[in-house]
């Protein structure tokens, strides 16, 4: 029997969308400081695979890893 496994979808911004079948896509997350414990956003980057091209910056989209495609996207676009 094979277990369920849980996907990491992440939901995140098209910041970039110059490149043929690839987007860059912006996440931001909330995290705590150890010491002060206030809440600052931090946003990171991801490379994801957009075969059709279809996907324009400013458009919100999710990604979803997936096996290594390149050398930096490790994502596609849901």
């Amino acid at each position: 029997m094979e277990k369920n496994k849980i996907i990491m979808r992440k939901k995140g911004v098209v910041t970039n969308d110059k490149m043929d079948k690839t987007v860059v896509v912006s996440v931001a997350s909330f995290k705590t400081h150890s010491k002060y414990k206030k809440k600052y956003k931090s946003t990171k980057n991801y490379k994801a695979h957009d075969p059709e091209n279809k996907y324009k910056v400013g458009d919100v989209v999710e990604i979803v890893p997936c096996r290594p495609i390149s050398k930096d996207k490790r994502y596609k676009v849901v």
